[in-house]
Formats: C-alpha cells, structure tokens, sequence
C-alpha cells in the first residue's frame, strides 16, 4: 500500500508557528498513522521570490497527493505584487466548495442557546468575488455596477457535499439563498438544494432565506445545522458561526475539489484565521484552530487507524480545553507549545488505550 503524502504548504509569521504545532500532533510517531510530508514554502518572500511558481508547485503536488494542509499566508494590498496563493490554488487544483464547522469549546459559553455543531458548506468560486465591476457617470449620477456568476456544477455540488454531511453528522439542512428576489440568478442554489433533498429523503431539511437564516441561528438550539451557501453570503456566515460557539480557534476549514460523482478528490485543510502579525514569535497564538484542520485532514485517509487518530486528537483537544488548558484567547495562561504538548500527551493515551479494547 501506498504511503499517503500530505502537501504541506507553508506560511507566513504566526500562521507557520502554528502550521508546526499541527504539524507535531499528526506525526506518524503521534497517530501511528503512516504518512509523508512534502512541503513547499509559501512565505511571501519565496512567492516573490520565484514569482508565485511555488505556489503552482503546491497546488500540483496536491493533485497528485489528493491531500493538502496550508498555514496562513499574507496577501500583499498593493497592485502588481504576487496576490493570493489562495486564489492560485483553489483555481489549480479547481476546489470548488469550502466546509467549515462551528462546534462548542468545552468552557467557552455560545451566543444565545446554541450548543449544536453548525457547518457551513459554501462556494469557493464565483459569485462577488472576482466579478466584474465598473462605473458609469458622474457626481450624484455615478452608478457602480457589477456581474456576478454562478454556475449549475458548483450550486449542485455544494448542495450535495452538504446533504451528505448533515447525513453524517445526524443534523439538518438549513437556510438557503434569497431566492425570492433572485429567482434566476439565487434560485438556481434553491432549485439544486430542493433537488438534492429529494436524492436523500432521510436528511431534514428547513430552506429558509438569508435573512432568515441570520435571525434563526440565534436560536438554533441543540440540532446539527448544515447550511448551504453561495460564495459572499458563506464567508459571512463561517465567521459568525465561528463567533457564536466564542472563538474563530475552534474551527477547521476544508477546502474540497470534487471529482465527476462530487467525491472528494482533493482536499486542503487550513485554519480560518491569518496570520496574526502582533501575535508572532510570542509562544501564545492558539494552535487549535490548525489542529482540528490537521485531524479532520486524517479523516480522508481511508484507513481505520487515521479514523481512530482523527477522533482521538478532536476529543483531545475539547478534553484539553475543559480541564483549563487553554490559550489567553479563551482565558488561560498556556502557551501554544504547552497546549500542542498536552495534546498529544492525551492522543498517545487515548490511542494505546483503544487498542486494548477492541
């Protein structure tokens, strides 16, 4: 059998602090879980330096591979300059649906009533981002405008990366597009979403619009909620979601390219959060955000014992977090080292335990 190779693609400043941590916890040594690391430095200085061919090399090293794990990148502002390695690689490797699930953190209280995992499975193309825009006029007359794009493929393969989610995780396919205003344009993600929800009968499913959607998320309650998302109205949701469990660290996110049946052919785990300039060389970021991106990587390793890995480091890192191990971000006073070490101190455990009761 063929060892899997996991793409690593490195970063800038504290998002590479933490990509190392991450890196710690799912070693082979850790896990027992046979994997390779081929990395590519992404630091701005090298993408300026080789004029972004680096990140090319990433994005088709993680072709090959299928699997990818990414640290926080800077993307310079001004015009000219190298961009997004983000926008590269998700163009090269065609990723096309972004999940990113918030979850309690065990001590940390949520906005209102909400104690269920909320996963939001939206676009990672199209849409406002990299559309079109101009103006017409002057002074008071000036009209900007824009054109936006979305196609049938991704609407269909958002919608059923999310029914097949919320059917995994036992939850709820919920929210949706504001389809009543743009019945054209939103309603081809409702008409792909109401289509999906008759191929899994078994999934509950509670379309509701945008607005909507915001306003009841504050009284989610204790049901799984998946929630399918164009591009702009996804990213915003991701960070609220995120907020409302209290901390943006308590989060992974999975960046999918799907082959012809919408199976998962590549996927890229990250962090949601950047590179936290005032934060770097400091020992204090919180590595769990990164973590959980390194674990929920290892469920796409079609093995037993990355299962068992995956599932032994997420329970060890809410189990951390309960017993008062925390960074400053949720109120402790460990440093990112001390965290990631006590981390895989309970993995280790919790995998030479397992094996002893199968």
């Amino acid at each position: 059998m063929t060892t899997p190779t996991i793409v690593v693609l490195e970063g800038d400043q504290t998002g590479q602090e933490l990509l190392e941590e991450a890196l710690r916890v799912i070693d082979p040594g850790v896990t027992k879980v046979e994997v390779r690391f081929e990395r590519y430095d992404l630091s701005l200085e090298h993408r300026r330096a080789t004029k972004n061919a680096v990140v090319h090399e990433a994005a088709a090293a993680m072709k090959r591979s299928g699997l990818g794990m990414k640290a926080a990148t800077i993307t310079p502002e001004v015009a000219g300059d190298v961009g997004s390695p983000n926008a590269i690689v998700r163009n090269e490797i065609d990723g096309t649906v972004i999940i990113r699930t918030g979850r309690r953190i065990p001590g940390i209280r949520p906005v209102g009533g909400v104690f269920a995992p909320i996963t939001v499975v939206r676009m990672a193309v199209d849409d406002a981002y990299g559309a079109q825009e101009w103006r017409e006029g002057s002074g008071l007359d000036e009209w900007a405008y824009r054109t936006e794009k979305i196609s049938r493929r991704t609407c269909r393969a958002v919608s059923e990366v999310a029914f097949r989610h919320a059917q995994r995780v036992r939850g709820k396919v919920f929210g949706g597009p504001k389809y009543t205003v743009s019945p054209v344009y939103e309603g081809m993600l409702k008409e792909e979403m109401d289509a999906a929800a008759a191929r899994y009968p078994g999934v509950r499913y509670s379309p509701q619009l945008i607005d909507a959607t915001y306003a009841l998320l504050l009284t989610a309650g204790e049901e799984p909620l998946v929630i399918p998302a164009l591009n702009r109205d996804g990213d915003c949701l991701s960070d609220l979601v995120m907020q409302m469990f209290g901390s943006i660290a308590g989060s992974e996110s999975l960046l999918l390219a799907l082959d012809d049946e919408l199976n998962p052919r590549v996927v890229m785990a990250e962090a949601p959060h950047g590179t936290a300039p005032n934060l770097f060389g400091k020992n204090v970021a919180n590595p769990l955000a990164m973590i959980l991106a390194g674990s929920a990587l290892l469920n796409y390793i079609n093995t037993h014992q990355a299962a068992l890995a995956a599932r032994a480091i997420l329970e060890s890192c809410l189990e951390a977090v309960y017993d008062g191990i925390r960074t400053a971000d949720l109120g402790g006073h460990a440093h990112t080292d001390e965290f990631t070490n006590e981390v895989i101190r309970r993995v280790r455990t919790k995998l030479e335990v397992w094996q002893t009761i199968r």
